[in-house]
This record gives structure tokens, sequence and C-alpha cells, in this order.
């Protein structure tokens, strides 16, 4: 028998018991017509993207479904005549997983990344600032090493890696 995967988005104006309810009615709807859902997830209200049909958050319902065509085509006929069902989206898979969901597990607190979910503090990881997994930048040398600016070659743009002196002495030497 063909195995699906099925997410839909209630409403927020339902709670979250009536979104459960109309989970319970699609796998009533799915076992009359030869079909079994092993797994049923509530992942909660969460924020749309967008706005859709005037709702900016929905209640979002997983269902692994194992069932014939027939069976997922009526259970979707009736996802579009219900008025509570924002959105839904049904895939085929190879095989169901067993295990909670990635929604599920998030939910469960604290990740393997620790903390706030490996994010790092302060702006310069986000702006161009120095990673600390890359090591010391060691690889221009020390800066003892390098000399005075004015003794570098001069820069693309005209003048620009020149000191002020010595573009007013070129300037004064030219005229005379």
């Amino acid at each position: 028998m063909p195995l699906y995967e099925s997410v839909f988005i209630a409403r927020q104006d339902i709670s979250a018991s009536q979104a459960d309810a109309l989970a319970d009615q699609f796998v009533e709807l799915v076992k009359e017509n030869g079909g079994d859902v092993p797994k049923k997830e509530y992942w909660g209200l969460k924020n749309l993207q967008y706005r859709i049909k005037k709702n900016r958050k929905g209640h979002y319902v997983l269902l692994n479904i194992e069932a014939p065509s027939a069976a997922v085509l009526e259970m979707e006929r009736n996802m579009r005549l219900n008025e509570d069902i924002l959105r839904y989206l049904t895939v085929r898979v190879e095989g169901l997983e067993t295990e909670p969901s990635i929604m599920m597990r998030s939910k469960g607190g604290r990740d393997d990344r620790g903390g706030r979910g490996g994010r790092r503090g302060g702006f310069g990881d986000r702006f161009g600032g120095r990673d600390d997994r890359r090591g010391p930048r060691d690889d221009r040398g020390p800066r003892e090493d390098r000399g005075p600016r004015e003794d570098r070659g001069p820069k693309d743009d005209a003048g620009a890696g020149k000191p002020a002196a010595a573009d007013k002495k070129e300037s004064e030497g030219a005229s005379e």
C-alpha cells in the first residue's frame, strides 16, 4: 500500500482541541476508505510566512498515512471543502518515520547545539568579522615587518596610497 505524509494548516481562530478534532475527522475518513494513519502530530500554532486568507498564524498538523490513493484523494477533497483548512500538502514517500518529526524534536527544548541554537553573540560573525574557526591571522605576518604606508606602492585610486605631504610636494614641483 502506498505511503504518504500530509500536513495541513488550520485557521488561527480555532482552538488546539478543534484542530485535533479536525485531524481525527481526516483520520476516520482515511480509515473508512481502507487506509491507516500510524502517526498524527500536532505541531502547534505557528506564524505564517505571509498572510493566507487574512490569517497571520495557523495550527499545523502532520498525518502519516498508509492508504490507497482513492482514500487520500477523498481526504484532500474534504480538506478543500472545509473552511477551517487554509492549506494542505500531501506527498508520497518511500517509508514512514516512526520517531518524532523534526518539528517535534525541536520543540523539546535545547538541542545538541546548546543554549540558543548555536548562535554566537555580537555583530562580528554577521557583518564580516573574524570567524574563530579559521584560526589566527598569521598569513600577513606581524605588523612591524610591513613598514610604513608611504613605502608601499600607490593603490588603484588616484593617490590613495601616498601620504598627503607627498601629494603636496608633487603638485608644487609640477607647477614650477
